[in-house]
Parts: structure tokens; C-alpha cells; sequence
């Protein structure tokens, strides 16, 4: 039975927090002050685990320098320092509860606490130590901190206020923290004790109150309903297996993606969303959208699936080795290697896709949109997804009437440009492509014709209604009435369009 694991429970390492959070606050132990006293180049060498950059900066920057050496870099610190940096924390107190370690007549950090901002303000988040500053193997029940993964997803999570938000697989509750700036009420789960322990006190750190339950997937949960669900699984594609918690599902190849996937709508409220990270296979033969299609339910869910890259089977299991602390000449991370890729060939895995799914409830049949973003932009997806999500009711219900679309006046989004592409030919140059894009967002961009162009030309706020507008283009062309062709064309181009914003309704 899972076990609810409320804020006010309390550990020593929770206990800790309040006089900890004084410490943090005192010395300025938070994200921007930490990028001030370091400066550009060493914190970047930071992000790049490069210590020695680092320990420079740090030297120079008193009590707020140790906390850096002893936080972020792992460094052995002398008692008499690091009480100092930690005042009014009780050293003894601080042993006890395992937040550090006696190391002869010095003192190391037994776990990675740092500041982050995700929009928010200042968070500080209390992981287990990873190798990035040390080598170091990682155990069965290791607490990732706030990786790559994370930082996607904190991206690419819808902020909007809410009520309710359910946080899968918290690990050391970093999306659980998150989601407590646009919440009014977050539950937190996860089958490993140990990062209840850690977001337990990461909650009390950050004075949160935040609902945490101790359970296998979405046990501690069964039959209850949220606004929104987050989730970071152990989404790691390979061997039926679990060597850590926090990335192995102990399902094979790609089924902890699926049964999250598959299972989501049962958690959702009425018009409820998920922001979720995945990983699917692409096998020999088969298109990656229809195997994620298959996961979801016939009924109930608007779908957009967003495939951000997707990874040769060799580099996946290199990567995902050395993410481990395992140095991949080893022989016994060979071994492990050779097992990884023999799965992989056994079931013609030719490359692993990695996203973001979203999910919002819907009354209806399910309706999925899976789509390639491997080129690079800038804007988190949170925003543009609650957006995208708003565009495609827009079109359903003109799917069901269409007079809701010829009615309707258009106005083109100010970040969309038209871009004509010239190639040299034999008469000079010609244009051999017209295409409109995106310059926020996604980025998207459509190749379109000089019909479409003359199109989004008289569309404005004010103007005519899009079926007086492709009246006048069948005009134009030499037709005095619009045939059914004409209009069936027109309407797809217009329902792309808008789909991605390029364009919207007025």
C-alpha cells in the first residue's frame, strides 16, 4: 500500500531545513548571486563540470565561496569553515541528518544542494552527489538531482494557474517544486524511499507543502483526478532490467514510455493536461508515430507528440553508461554495453526518439499530432503547448462546422514572415521556393503557393470573411464561383496554418 509521506512527517534532514534555508538566505546562496560572484566563464565551466574554473571564483567569495566548494565541487573544507558558512546550522545536527560527512579533520558535502530559478525565484533542491565533480559509481537507489532532463521539462511545462497538479516519478522533487508556483495543490509519488526522503526535504526547504506518497507508478493515486500531470519516468530505453531507480523501469525497450502514455487519461480532469517526458524505438519497417499512437486510448485524449532527437542504438547506450559513472572501457560496462545493443538488434531497433508528450482530456476521439522538432529554437514549449491545445479545439469544432471557418476573419501572427528562396537558372535568378515561418516558438515554417500568399495578404481583423476572401481568388484566377475543390484546399492550408500559429481566428 503506497504511504503518504506529508512535509510534516519530518526527518532530521528535514528537520534541518529552517536553519538551513537561513544559511542559504544569509550568504546569498541563490542562482543569480551565484552567477554574479562567479562570472560568466566560470559558471559556465560549472555547467561543464570543470572544477578548477570554479574554485578560483571561489576563493575570492568568503563565506558564499565555501558554500560553492563544499556544495557544488565537493571539495573537504575544515570544520571551523564550513560552521561558519553555515550559521545558525548545528554542524552536529547537520552530520546526523546527512547532509554532511566526516572525512578525518574535515568535512564533505554528502549531497548535492544547489539553487535553481525556474521562473520563480530562487529553489534549492537537495539531490544525491553525482560524478560530475568526482568519479564516483552510482547505487540502485541513487536520487538524480537537476539534470538535462529535468531542465527540458521544467521548459516545456504549462505554467498557467491550475489547481491540482500530480508530479509522476518525483525523484528529489524538482518538478514538484515547480509546479508549486502555478498550483494550488501538488501530489508528489515515487516507488524509491530514498527520493521521498530528498523531496520531502527539498519541500521543507523551499517552505512548500507538498503531498508526497510512497508507490509503484500510479498506485498511490488510483482513481483520483488532477488538472495537470507532470512526469520525468524512468522513461530509459533497453533490457528488461532496473540498475538504477531513476532511470530503469524494469520494462523492456520502450514500455515504461508506453504504460505512462497509456495510462495518463485515467489521471486527468475534465479538460486536465500532461506535460510528460518519453523515449519510443524506431524499428526497421515501422513509422515511430503509429507506435505511439497505439499507446494511447480511442477515446478521450488530444494528443501532440514532439520528437526533439533521435539517437543512434551505439551512442544511446555510451551516453547512458557514462551517466551511470561507468567508464565505457571497462569490462564490465562492456558487458553491459554488449547486452544493451544485443536487446536492441533483437528487436530491430534502428534509432531511439526522445520528447515531450502532451495530453489534454478531451470529449471525444482521440486525436494525436506527432510531429519532428530536432531543429533548434529558443522558447520553452510550456506556453505554445496550452496554445496549441486552444488551436486544435478551434478545429474540431470546425470540423464538425465548417461555416464556423468561412465566417471567420484571420489575422496573420506578427512573428510570421514570408520568405521567398532564389536559385540561380538559365534566365538568372528565380524563385524556386516561397515558404512563411515562424520567428517565435517552434519556429515552424510551411512551403506555400502564390495562391496561399495572396490569401494571408487580405487577411486582417477588420477584413473580409475567409469565404469572401477565396470568393476573390477565384475571381482573380478566372472562376466566377468557388468550386468545392477550390474550397476543400483552401480550408486544409488555412487548418495548418493555424494548427502551428502561423495564423489565427479572430
Amino acid at each position: 500500500m503506497p504511504t503518504d509521506r506529508s512535509t510534516a512527517t519530518g526527518s532530521l534532514l528535514t528537520s534541518l531545513c529552517p536553519d538551513l534555508r537561513a544559511a542559504l538566505t544569509r550568504v546569498g546562496y541563490d542562482a543569480d548571486t551565484l552567477l554574479d560572484v562567479l562570472g560568466a566563464d566560470a559558471h559556465g565551466a560549472l555547467g561543464r563540470s570543470e572544477p578548477v574554473p570554479v574554485r578560483r571564483a571561489a576563493r575570492r567569495a568568503g563565506e558564499l565561496g565555501a558554500l560553492i566548494r563544499l556544495l557544488l565541487l565537493g571539495d573537504a573544507l575544515p570544520e571551523r569553515e564550513v560552521a561558519a558558512a553555515l550559521a545558525p546550522v548545528d554542524i552536529g545536527r547537520a552530520v546526523a541528518a546527512g547532509l554532511l560527512v566526516r572525512d578525518g579533520d574535515v568535512l564533505r558535502a554528502a549531497l548535492d544542494l544547489r539553487p535553481l530559478d525556474a521562473g520563480a525565484g530562487t529553489r534549492w533542491i537537495l539531490a544525491d552527489l553525482d560524478d560530475s565533480m568526482r568519479r564516483r559509481a552510482l547505487t540502485e537507489d541513487h536520487v538524480l538531482g537537476v539534470g538535462h532532463a529535468s531542465l527540458s521539462l521544467l521548459r516545456a511545462t504549462p505554467t498557467r494557474p491550475v489547481g491540482t497538479v500530480l508530479d509522476l516519478g518525483t525523484g528529489c522533487g524538482v518538478q514538484a517544486v515547480h509546479a508549486a508556483s502555478y498550483a494550488q495543490q501538488v501530489t508528489a509519488t515515487d516507488v524509491n524511499d530514498r527520493a521521498l526522503w530528498l523531496a520531502e526535504a527539498t519541500a521543507a526547504l523551499n517552505e512548500l507543502d507538498i503531498e508526497l506518497l510512497e508507490g509503484s507508478w500510479f498506485e498511490p493515486v488510483r482513481g483520483r483526478r488532477f488538472d495537470q500531470v507532470v512526469a520525468n519516468p524512468p522513461f530509459v530505453v533497453g533490457p528488461a532490467r532496473i540498475e538504477h531507480t531513476y532511470r530503469d523501469s524494469g520494462l523492456a525497450l520502450d514500455g515504461a514510455s508506453e504504460l505512462v502514455i497509456a495510462q495518463a487519461a485515467d489521471l486527468l480532469a475534465p479538460a486536465g493536461t500532461a506535460a510528460m517526458l518519453a523515449a519510443w524505438v524506431h524499428v526497421d519497417g515501422d513509422d515511430w508515430r503509429g507506435r505511439v499512437s497505439s499507446w494511447l486510448p480511442a477515446h478521450g485524449i488530444d494528443a501532440w507528440v514532439v520528437q526533439r532527437d533521435v539517437a543512434d542504438p551505439a551512442l544511446y547506450v555510451g551516453t547512458w553508461l557514462r551517466d551511470a559513472g561507468l567508464d565505457p572501457r571497462d569490462p564490465s560496462a562492456q558487458a553491459r554495453a554488449e547486452e544493451w545493443l544485443n536487446a536492441f538488434a533483437a528487436a530491430h531497433v534502428e534509432g531511439i526518439g526522445f520528447g515531450f508528450v502532451y495530453l489534454r482530456a478531451i470529449d471525444g476521439p482521440t486525436e494525436l499530432l506527432a510531429e519532428d522538432l530536432t531543429h533548434g529554437f529558443d522558447d520553452p514549449l510550456g506556453d505554445e503547448a496550452v496554445r496549441y491545445f486552444e488551436r486544435s479545439a478551434w478545429l474540431r469544432a470546425v470540423a464538425g462546422d465548417e461555416s464556423l471557418a468561412w465566417s471567420a476573419r484571420f489575422v496573420v501572427n506578427p512573428a510570421t514572415a514570408l520568405e521567398r528562396v532564389y536559385l540561380p537558372g538559365p534566365d538568372g535568378w528565380a524563385p524556386e521556393v516561397v515558404r512563411v515561418h515562424r520567428g517565435d516558438g517552434p519556429r515552424w515554417q510551411h512551403e506555400v503557393d502564390e495562391t496561399t500568399v495572396s490569401l494571408l495578404a487580405g487577411m486582417r481583423p477588420d477584413g473580409l470573411p475567409l469565404y469572401e476572401l477565396i470568393e476573390l481568388l477565384a475571381l482573380a484566377d478566372g472562376s466566377d464561383q468557388v468550386s468545392a475543390e477550390f474550397a476543400t484546399n483552401a480550408l486544409s492550408v488555412v487548418a495548418g496554418l493555424v494548427r502551428h500559429g502561423l495564423i489565427k481566428p479572430v
